[in-house]
């Protein structure tokens, strides 16, 4: 058996296994406020395009943050800095609770309470996919990295698959606000696991057998600075977090307005459009991992360039061909199918994107990965807002549609990423 086809040791399957749950809560906290949003809007007086700033705040806190998480993540390890984070955003979530009733609501109302917690969950959250991508650059192989943070960012496939149908149901029988207090308390039980079972590294940053330790003080490495000269006139960076934009205003349509679509426009009710938007996310946490893998054996096949450009320029596309389909189905089930495949493919290019960011520069992984999440995510800043609009003025047909048409500009961009030009130090 060659190095490349053995399989991933026990102690970097449990890391992966403690990335997983990390990103299952990641998307738990962001998902709950698109369902709650059914309670919270008429109890405080919003409507669309309020709530449509409020998950704006959340990606905008999300996309300032990431090259400052991933930076942090580079210089002092992913287990200080994901421990940190978590208990940081668990904090903000159970806060939005009580948007309406603690003091700066009298000084800001209760849109501008809600717009400041969410920001700063988003600053806590920002933290946590670029240091996914620092860990898995330390700890796993470079022929498994695809495979590495697509198991880790599938883990968004639970969270977001299983928020919508559970926090719908803790919504109708003990209210919405409960469904942040649970949140919450998860994210904290968390934070202390991930404590407890996680281990730094090697100083040299190659997979070994570290003293687990449970002190807090971190480890602080020897990282020089980030070539940001090298990196802005870098053609395949620039091109990779373009693209990689695109796919975050397509993914930030389901993150923020799927549920309330099947609801207001596909005429599910409260429970039935919890589970049916599930589905979109059980496809993500099929194909997150798929694409990884696949992206991993067409590189031991093709070399890099061409295994990371396959996967990630197919996945956009067959994601904008399926949402297309989806946002002109005249049949409620049809839509569901289609948009959920639609999401699925979307994330079966995601381990192509993040493994080409190790690629370019193992040393600057965190920061790399934390600059084309910050892309993703100013795309995804657009997103909540500009959906409702087009679809007041349009329909949601023009909106989908408008989703499909990034996505095809997201895949064709894969054109110019290539993965064997590495970033000078």
């Amino acid at each position: 058996m060659t190095a490349a086809e053995r399989p991933l040791n026990k102690r970097t399957m449990i890391l992966l296994g403690l990335l997983f749950l990390i990103s299952v809560v990641t998307y738990i906290d962001r998902v709950n406020i698109s369902v709650t949003a059914r309670q919270m809007m008429p109890a405080f007086g919003l409507n669309n395009q309020d709530i449509g700033q409020v998950f704006s705040a959340f990606v905008l806190g999300y996309a300032l943050c990431q090259i400052p998480g991933g930076w942090l993540g580079d210089r002092w390890g992913a287990r200080i800095v994901l421990m940190a984070a978590l208990v940081w955003w668990s904090i903000f979530t159970g806060l939005t609770a009580l948007a309406g009733t603690w003091p700066l609501t009298g000084l800001v109302g209760v849109t501008g309470s809600l717009l400041l917690i969410r920001f700063l969950l988003g600053v806590g959250e920002a933290a946590a996919l670029p240091n996914f991508n620092r860990a898995v650059a330390d700890w796993v192989p470079p022929h498994r990295r695809g495979l590495g943070i697509g198991i880790a960012i599938g883990g968004i496939g639970v969270g977001a698959a299983v928020t919508p149908p559970l926090a719908a149901w803790i919504m109708v029988n003990w209210g919405w606000q409960i469904v942040f207090y649970l949140s919450s308390v998860l994210g904290l039980f968390v934070a202390l696991l991930w404590l407890v079972a996680s281990s730094e590294p090697s100083s040299d940053h190659r997979p070994s057998r570290p003293e687990r330790s449970s002190s807090l003080r971190p480890m602080r490495r020897t990282v020089p600075r980030p070539p940001w000269r090298n990196i802005a006139t870098h053609t395949t960076v620039r091109w990779l977090v373009l693209s990689y934009s695109c796919l975050g205003y397509v993914a930030y349509v389901y993150m923020s307005w799927f549920y309330l679509y099947l609801v207001n426009v596909r005429g599910f009710d409260v429970l039935r459009g919890g589970w049916f938007g599930s589905a979109p996310f059980l496809a993500i946490l099929v194909f997150c991992p798929l694409g990884g893998w696949l992206t991993d054996r067409l590189v031991r096949q093709q070399g890099l360039a061409k295994g990371r450009m396959a996967v990630g320029m197919a996945g956009m596309l067959l994601a904008a061909a399926a949402i297309a389909v989806g946002s002109l189905a005249a049949s409620p089930a049809l839509a569901v199918s289609a948009l959920s495949l639609g999401a699925g493919w979307l994330y079966f290019s995601v381990g192509a994107y993040w493994a080409s960011a190790t690629d370019l520069s193992k040393t600057h992984a965190g920061t790399l990965s934390g600059l084309m999440n910050t892309g993703a995510n100013l795309g995804g800043a657009i997103s909540p807002s500009l959906t409702p609009w087009i679809a007041d003025h349009w329909g949601w047909a023009a909106a989908l549609g408008a989703a499909a048409l990034v996505a095809v500009a997201g895949g064709a961009m894969w054109l110019k990423i290539d993965a064997e030009r590495p970033l000078a130090d």
